[in-house]
């Protein structure tokens, strides 16, 4: 069967769309937890309090290794991907994360959090490279191809929207949900919903069909095994260089700076200034409550971002023309928004970090229309997993230790400017590394 004569139904196609959405949202959701969670997890579990060295350590430490363990296997997925197929490593992917999430919810110890969200990293960094290679195999025709994977990854935003809006009905309703670990705190039953994209997953598998240009290539014995150092081969050098770089970049200024909003609001004058006078309890759900509103315009601004990307994409034809319009604003817009509202201006940060989410979130979108079409089939997953992985999950997302060991090498100890600072670094690498970003041949080719 060739993949001409091919022609997936259109429910079938939706419940790819579905699916694929699905993961992209609950990849964000996961994500996005721990900025929400990390305060309120770490003063339960180790009695650590917020603006201390042991703080900060365990706060690098939980965004630092977890992300360096999940791009590691994360690549290997990605190899799975091209060597076993779409479809089964994407449903791997989801189960594997949604079921860690829930263990989450009743670890007794930071250690434990620690080893059961690097097992959720893994499931992440696996699920997005295995889901844009099998959307942009599905849908062939160009146009389509790059609608249906800018629409469903706009559904990562959502997913951003979702765990904040899960964080503050926990915070809310969390004494009248049953006791977990001996309380009802409210972290515990945030990082528990994570298991939600396993329920319609485990129903709807059965039905998901197979990337069509891979199962034909395997079928007739054509598809050429996959290998990391082909890579770095002359033909693939550059794309795979500059594609790891501008990605780490990418993540380095959300995770950096933009996720780093959660534990800066508690420290606005405004917000200390409103809860100068209540009880340490309600003092601390006040400031969670405040810091999950931040940063629902952070993600209220992603999701429009990413809806833009999707429209644009479709329009204009230079993809460094396209990264341009969201990467060369941010580059002024980011820094300044942390260097000065974040530091003492609670409505300007609400604004900003809306701006803010939407010219960096959509970037992320870019990637996911970008890599599979400089890549070959036989080759999609590990060259995707190796700029999205080593240099998105593992490079980008440690800038966030990078921003917490800044933190405390700055005399003010301001969290703000050191996000400030590494979202300077960081835009002004990838502006410059989007002079030498090749542009994908003008139709796309299996080899």
């Amino acid at each position: 069967m060739s993949t001409e004569s091919y022609r997936p139904s259109r429910t079938t196609l939706w419940i790819v769309c579905f699916i694929a959405a699905l993961g992209f949202a609950f990849d964000i959701y996961e994500l996005l937890m721990l900025p929400l969670i990390l305060r309120p997890a770490l003063q339960e579990l180790g009695g650590v309090a917020p603006g201390t060295p042991d703080f900060e350590f365990w706060r690098g430490v939980l965004f630092f290794v977890p992300a360096m363990v999940g791009g590691v296997f994360g690549l290997l997925g990605g190899y799975l991907t091209d060597l076993w197929g779409r479809r089964r490593v994407l449903t791997y992917s989801i189960l594997l994360y949604a079921f860690s999430a829930l263990a989450c919810g009743f670890v007794q110890s930071i250690e434990m959090l620690l080893v059961f969200r690097c097992l959720v990293f893994v499931g992440v960094c696996v699920e997005f490279v295995a889901a844009v290679a099998w959307l942009a195999e599905l849908f062939r025709d160009p146009k389509s191809r790059e609608a249906v994977l800018g629409y469903t990854q706009a559904f990562s935003s959502i997913g951003g929207i979702l765990v904040t809006g899960a964080n503050l009905l926990a915070i809310r309703y969390a004494m009248s949900l049953p006791e977990i670990a001996g309380g009802h705190e409210a972290w515990r039953y945030t990082v528990i919903s994570g298991v939600i994209p396993a329920i319609p997953l485990i129903i709807i598998r059965p039905f998901l069909p197979e990337s069509p240009v891979w199962a034909e290539k395997k079928a007739a014995g054509t598809l050429r095994r996959p290998s990391i150092t082909e890579l770095f081969a002359p033909k693939l050098r550059r794309t795979t260089i500059i594609t790891t770089l501008m990605f780490a970049c990418s993540y380095g200024a959300a995770f950096g700076a933009l996720q780093q909003t959660p534990s800066i609001v508690p420290s606005l004058p405004e917000v200390q200034a409103m809860t100068a006078d209540m009880p340490v309890p309600q003092k601390k759900k006040t400031e969670q409550q405040i810091a999950a509103t931040v940063n629902g315009y952070q993600e209220v601004g992603g999701l429009i971002g990413r809806f833009a990307l999707a429209t644009l994409a479709m329009v204009i034809v230079s993809r460094r023309r396209l990264l341009r319009i969201f990467q060369w604003p941010g580059l002024v817009i980011v820094p300044l928004l942390f260097f000065y509202p974040a530091r003492d201006n609670l409505e300007l940060l609400k604004w900003g970090i809306f701006v803010a989410g939407l010219l960096t979130v959509a970037q992320f979108s870019f990637w996911g229309n970008y890599l599979p079409r400089v890549f070959p089939v036989h080759l999609r997953g590990t060259g995707e997993s190796f700029a999205a992985n080593i240099g998105g999950r593992m490079i980008g997302t440690s800038f966030a230790a990078v921003t917490a060991w800044l933190t405390t090498m700055l005399p003010s100890g301001s969290t703000a400017v050191a996000a400030a600072i590494v979202a300077l670094i960081v835009y002004l690498i990838g502006s410059v590394l989007s002079f030498w970003l090749p542009e994908p041949p003008p139709e796309d080719t299996d080899e």
